[in-house]
């Protein structure tokens, strides 16, 4: 309860927030300078308005204006946290007190605008959310790794060795991510974070720039770790001779596809092994299962080929 004469003095001051009073039937009554600035209605329009037209149709359609009232009139006071709705249709986020006015039938609310601190709350949840996402897919990508290094390193040390150059590969290209925001990551800077250990003048890149949302850009990272460790243990980079040739280009420009060619001469000779690799799984289970695209991978005799195409608009929300 507010005493009625400090309350006129209120409405006709008070410039840093919305002050009105409301009759019984929910009109507006008085209507202070710091409620047109917020509302952009001026006294003329807003005294006599229906106090729900100031908020948005749903709470309007729920009653929430009207509820809110009869709690103040039964209790004496109301709070409430919700948006509103200027005249020009902007709406905002605003906290509100409702009172009584002495023993008079009218109301008297208080609202102070708080939109900047609601995006800002909405924005950290949404961050939150998108965090706990993200780790949660790392978190099944390392396991995914380990899972599969192991299938194919029983020795301890060398278990260690390959899982830990698998896990900075992932690094490499999160770090490119978090530079931009995990807006996305040039086809480029992936290439050269997960060649550029073997010699630059080896690794011969070639192509326009792409831009990769974030979930591409991660498995082609992982991709390319495992195309030049390959090359670096059995082909054209274990030998002082040996270079890489990737070529990549975007081509149906109405329904983008990328086509990527990983070429390796000066090498030894090339034979197709007799059973597949974690290197061979994962590159077809990325490009296949994560990237709708396809793969094929050659074993000639005079260097190891890959071709990998996959769309670039997909549409479903990958990241």
């Amino acid at each position: 309860m507010i005493d009625p004469d400090l309350a006129y003095l209120i409405v006709q001051n008070a410039r840093d927030y919305a002050v009105f009073t409301l009759e019984p039937d929910g009109l507006i009554a008085a209507w202070s300078p710091g409620a047109q600035t917020i509302f952009g209605y001026g006294p003329e329009e807003a005294i006599g308005m229906p106090f729900a037209e100031l908020f948005l149709a749903p709470d309007i359609a729920a009653g929430t204006p009207g509820a809110e009232m009869a709690k103040a009139y039964r209790e004496g006071r109301a709070e409430d946290t919700r948006w509103h709705v200027r005249k020009d249709g902007e709406r905002f986020w605003a906290n509100g007190v409702t009172m009584t006015l002495g023993d008079r039938p009218q109301l008297i609310k208080f609202l102070r605008e708080e939109t900047s601190a609601k995006l800002a709350e909405d924005q950290r949840v949404l961050l939150l959310n998108e965090l706990n996402h993200r780790i949660k897919n790392t978190l099944a990508t390392v396991q995914s790794i380990a899972m599969q290094t192991a299938r194919t390193h029983e020795d301890p040390a060398s278990f260690a060795e390959t899982f830990q150059s698998r896990l900075m590969a992932l690094s490499h290209t999160h770090n490119l991510l978090t530079r931009s925001h995990w807006e996305g990551a040039d086809l480029r800077d992936v290439l050269q974070h997960e060649t550029l250990a073997h010699g630059a003048h080896r690794v011969i890149l070639n192509g326009p720039s792409v831009a990769l949302p974030p979930a591409m850009a991660v498995s082609l990272g992982m991709i390319f770790h495992e195309l030049a460790t390959n090359a670096a243990k059995y082909g054209a980079l274990s030998t002082g001779d040996g270079r890489v040739f990737v070529d990549w280009s975007v081509q149906d420009l109405t329904n983008r596809k990328l086509v990527i060619f990983w070429r390796e001469q000066g090498g030894p000779s090339v034979t197709e092994p007799s059973r597949r690799g974690f290197g061979s799984r994962l590159i077809e289970r990325n490009v296949r299962h994560d990237l709708a695209g396809e793969a094929k991978l050659v074993y000639a005799s005079d260097g190891f080929n890959a071709e990998i195409s996959l769309p670039l608009d997909r549409g479903d929300g990958h990241e």
